[in-house]
């Protein structure tokens, strides 16, 4: 993504596979190349392809037909199943592309990986703090606000780095109060609902701590909403994946298919807890999994039950 306008400077590829989980820089990195097309025809020479009307033969087709105007381009998104057959289609296509057609495919679901040799590569994974905060800054400026630099850590933290969420929160911050230039850390508390797996992460934080009377707090927010379970058991077996072993960040990431910079932040937490801890709270985990799958226990009742049985480990 931080190289994709320079390459478009020096020419338009006939292929383009996005990945990541920003979809911010999806819609960003599609409408660099889109305006790089300059699309004379838009309604004959623009394809979107989606999960429902998707098909390998008809993607292929539709790409060795000649534009109207100077490109073809077309979009593929939510694709969530190839066939080997499917990627064969595909891979022969792009051996001798069509010159005019510009194949731009969204993957988050990772099923066109097998195209990444034979396509220009978009990471549209989470930006870096500094890379964010000047894109956030930026933003802002071009609204006429300012933010406090513990606003922006605010936003950062509750958004979770996800451009997608802090672009929708810019806006909602910026006409609060249109005579005040200035947004401040307070405003954001008000205005801006943390992200879920930031409020795992408070969670955690004050279960690390054995604040019991902030980690209850927390559970009253979240007991009515559908998957928590799931995401605190996410977060301590990455805990406990990162305390028993000698892996760098980089490969810790790999191997639980996370992002780098999430295993650094969880390393932090890490020393709040023993090693004999993470493993007595990994087993309740499991327990509590089983006893809500095989009806024993209520969601809700399990998670007061979790905490609190977390509190006393």
């Amino acid at each position: 993504m931080k190289t994709l306008k320079s390459r478009l400077n020096e020419g338009l590829k006939n292929c383009y596979l996005f990945e990541g989980e920003d979809y911010y820089l999806y819609d960003k990195a599609f409408s660099m190349i889109k305006n790089r097309c300059d699309l004379t025809f838009p309604d004959f020479d623009y394809i979107k392809f989606d999960d429902e009307n998707f098909t390998m033969q008809s993607l292929v087709d539709t790409a060795q037909v000649l534009p109207l105007g100077n490109y073809k381009l077309i979009s593929v998104k939510n694709v969530t199943k190839i066939s080997e057959s499917d990627k064969k289609l595909l891979l022969d296509y792009l051996d001798s592309p069509t010159p005019t057609t510009v194949i731009v495919i969204f993957d988050n679901p990772n099923k066109f990986t097998f195209i990444k040799d034979k396509s220009s590569f978009v990471d549209c994974s989470r930006f870096d703090k500094k890379l964010g905060y000047a894109v956030v800054i930026n933003e802002l400026s071009r609204l006429g606000k300012q933010i406090s630099g513990e606003a922006l850590d605010t936003l950062w933290d509750y958004c979770n780095g996800y451009l997608t969420r802090i672009n929708n929160e810019i806006y909602k911050l910026a006409y609060y109060d249109l005579n005040e230039p200035l947004i401040t850390k307070k405003t954001v508390e008000n205005m801006v609902n943390k992200d879920s797996e930031f409020v795992i992460y408070e969670l955690t934080d004050a279960l690390s701590q054995k604040r019991g009377d902030k980690a209850i707090q927390i559970v009253d927010k979240l007991s009515k909403e559908q998957g928590i379970i799931g995401l605190i058991t996410s977060h301590f077996r990455r805990l406990f994946f990162i305390s028993t072993s000698d892996m760098s960040d980089k490969q810790l990431a790999s191997l639980l298919n996370v992002k780098e910079f999430a295993i650094a932040k969880q390393r932090k937490q890490v020393k709040n807890f023993s090693k004999i801890q993470l493993k007595k709270i990994y087993s309740l985990l499991e327990k509590v999994d089983y006893s809500i799958k095989s009806g024993a226990m209520l969601q809700e009742n399990a998670l007061y039950y979790l905490v609190l049985s977390i509190l006393y480990v």
